[in-house]
């Protein structure tokens, strides 16, 4: 029998040779191009078949959901789409899994044409209606919400549906254009308008937003993008966190999870005008060319000699794409500078570290006593780089500089945390307890692992009070630690009702040849295959259920339905054996209940969030209602929305704001850095923190954990 990573080696390998063969038809043939995606497609379903943790059988039925979610995902409020295209590719409902084994594809190509079709049609639609005023004294409404809705039978209908959509955009500015005159009566410099050049400037608007929308979806969203959206509806389908990535989404994914790429040097932003230079960083490519300044506007972006990409109609992000690269290549960036000329700079790309999406910390004042405070937005790892990034090494050195603060404590804050590396998360966990399991894993066959991912160090780093911060958005690895922290008693998380509950293990598996010798990307990208499900030490899954912190504390995110229990093709929740592990001696057990039960007492009778809990609640059920667009009744309904959420925002800051101070290490990166704008964003997330009232209930466990274990030490 083959071992564990003997199995996993033989899958990269027999996926990886399948795609070898491609370089000898890769094409611009169209013939060419449908062979090299029926490989792709071919050999995604057979790695899914015989390497998926938990992989649905690829049937009729399977086939059925692929059909729908397809569909959704070019077409979620059902507005491109009309009933007869349905059912014209009704034929494929149940042969797209026979397409997965080897079958010729039909399904993909058919949609993608209809949707080509339509959406060409859309632009005129949109064009034609918003060249007219809207009556917003009619009694109608709209809803936005594509499943509760149908596909339109005629053409009529879609457009009207189109008109209701357009309708409540346009409103929307207008009401706002509207309150904008009001705020200024009486300001000579200000030119009031009447409302009906006020209702033209807010179908202009829409009109803009609409063109840069299809503009877009026309110069990015192409067939072939159509097609790897397809091959990832399929993955999705088998569980929710198994995706494809063609080639330089794999780049946009790795640069992530390493807060590190190979750039220019350069932030940009959009607006009417199109993409444009927001500013330069000090010392980078863009920079040292002294040709690029803020402001410049991006016309053209090549690739070294390869023939330059028009990106008028490009979004930010589908710009950075082509911007970045791989270490030491080429770009060349053609610009309409602010006098009106052009003018096309040469760059090499160079590595860029993104230091701001790091963990940091600071400092906050409880009366006399200092509490620390350490923000990890990711647990990430560069695995390329020996030298690069790694959030446990990060969050470690904070601890020295926050120990060097003698603070009484340390909070640290997982919330919007959606994960990353399994190792990096186990090696901080590590920097908290003696030794011990952290989690355990499961293979696909049903075999436990628990042993390899533990804690093997008996030393701690700091052994002080702790307390950990998660909500709605802490995903995978953020609620590993959070659990491990949790069942070993070592502090106290505190938080939403639950984490997110992802509680798989994904792998990316390459396909095709490397592009280059710096990376692991290849020609034809990667699956992240879910392979492995994660388990608490205590024997419990975090898989949809997540973490359930020791004292739960309300937020704007508790009744979105966005958690991992919210996706029906989410695998489910299972328990295996606990492992042997010992909790931590630092605070008895009663005394750590004793604040839990303090602290949640507190929260649930007070009446500022009691009324917050109920708002959330009023929210969630007005957002699935359609909206009535009538404008006296559509203004009645904003303005109750608008003050219960600026109530929600009050009642989630502080009255007080609390004390928050940079550490004596880190005063130059907030008010000395060479790159003003980074300073000033490090500014402005230091007021942040002062108004945050979980951070202030987080800080005060704090002090009653450091009373409670400096009593037990002295008893």
């Amino acid at each position: 029998m083959k071992s564990r990573k003997g199995l996993v080696l033989t899958a990269l390998v027999l996926f990886g040779s399948l795609f070898i063969a491609f370089r000898s038809i890769n094409g611009t043939d169209s013939n060419e191009k449908i062979a090299q995606q029926q490989k792709l497609l071919n050999t995604v379903g057979a790695l899914l078949e015989q390497q998926h943790y938990s992989p649905q059988k690829i049937n009729d039925d399977f086939s059925r959901k692929i059909f729908k979610a397809y569909l959704s995902q070019l077409d979620g409020d059902k507005s491109i789409f009309i009933a007869a295209d349905v059912n014209a590719v009704k034929k494929f409902e149940t042969t797209i899994d026979d397409e997965i084994h080897g079958a010729s594809i039909q399904f993909q190509p058919a949609v993608s044409a209809i949707y080509e079709k339509r959406v060409a049609e859309t632009m005129l639609y949109y064009k034609d209606i918003l060249s007219k005023p809207f009556d917003y004294s009619v009694n109608e409404t709209v809803q936005l919400d594509g499943d509760q809705l149908g596909y339109t039978s005629t053409e009529a209908e879609r457009k009207d549906r189109w008109r209701k959509k357009l309708k409540y955009y346009s409103l929307e500015r207008f009401i706002d254009l509207q309150e904008e005159r009001e705020k200024n009566k009486g300001n000579d410099s200000f030119k009031v308008l009447p409302d009906d050049s006020l209702e033209l400037a807010a179908r202009t608007s829409v009109l803009k937003m609409m063109d840069r929308t299809f503009n877009r979806i026309k110069t990015t969203f192409t067939e072939e993008q159509r097609f790897n959206s397809f091959i990832n509806v399929i993955t999705n389908t088998m569980d929710p966190h198994t995706d494809y990535y063609p080639p330089i989404e794999k780049r946009a994914f790795d640069e992530r999870m390493s807060n590190q790429f190979y750039g220019i040097g350069a932030q940009l932003q959009q607006d009417d005008n199109g993409i444009k230079i927001a500013s330069v960083v000090t010392g980078g490519p863009a920079w040292k060319s002294g040709a690029i300044v803020a402001g410049d506007i991006i016309i053209k972006v090549a690739q070294g000699a390869n023939e330059p990409v028009d990106v008028s109609g490009y979004g930010t992000e589908d710009a950075v794409k082509l911007i970045r690269g791989d270490k030491g290549t080429e770009v060349r960036i053609t610009f309409k500078k602010q006098d009106g000329t052009t003018k096309t700079v040469s760059l090499i790309r160079e590595k860029i570290e993104q230091d701001e999406g790091l963990a940091r910390s600071a400092v906050i004042m409880q009366g006399k006593d200092k509490i620390g405070y350490i923000a990890l937005p990711d647990f990430y790892a560069n695995f390329e780089d020996k030298n690069g990034f790694k959030c446990s090494e990060d969050v470690a050195t904070e601890v020295k500089k926050l120990k060097a603060e003698n603070v009484k404590g340390i909070v640290i804050d997982l919330r919007n945390n959606g994960g990353g590396s399994l190792l990096e998360v186990v090696k901080m966990v590590g920097l908290f307890i003696k030794t011990g399991p952290v989690v355990q894993v499961k293979e696909r066959d049903g075999r436990v692992d628990q042993q390899t991912w533990r804690d093997n160090d008996e030393s701690v780093l700091y052994d002080g009070p702790l307390t950990v911060m998660v909500n709605e958005l802490s995903a995978s690895a953020s609620e590993i630690f959070a659990a491990a922290i949790q069942d070993y008693k070592r502090g106290i998380v505190i938080g939403s009702s639950s984490t997110y509950g992802k509680g798989t293990v994904q792998r990316p598996i390459p396909f095709g040849r490397p592009i280059d010798f710096y990376s692991s990307r290849t020609e034809f990208g990667a699956v992240s295959l879910t392979f492995q499900k994660f388990y608490r030490v205590n024997g419990g899954s975090t898989q949809l259920k997540g973490v359930v912190p020791d004292i739960i504390m309300p937020d704007t995110y508790e009744y979105l339905k966005i958690r991992e229990k919210d996706n029906p093709n989410s695998l489910p929740w299972d328990a295996i054996p606990q492992t042997p592990y010992q909790p931590w001696q630092g605070i008895s057990v009663g005394n750590l209940t004793e604040i839990i039960k303090k602290e949640q007492t507190r929260i649930s009778s007070d009446a500022n969030l009691i009324l917050l809990q109920d708002n959330l609640k009023w929210l969630s059920k007005n957002n699935d209602n359609p909206i009535n667009l009538q404008i006296d009744q559509f203004k009645q309904l904003q303005k109750q929305i608008t003050n219960t959420v600026n109530q929600n925002n009050t009642l989630l800051k502080l009255k007080n704001e609390m004390s928050v101070q940079t550490l004596e290490a880190d005063k130059d990166k907030f008010y000395n850095n060479p790159d003003k704008n980074k300073g000033i964003r490090y500014q402005e997330w230091l007021k942040l923190l002062k108004q945050d009232l979980q951070i202030d209930a987080s800080a005060k466990i704090i002090q009653e954990l450091a009373t409670q274990q400096y009593n037990t030490a002295k008893n």
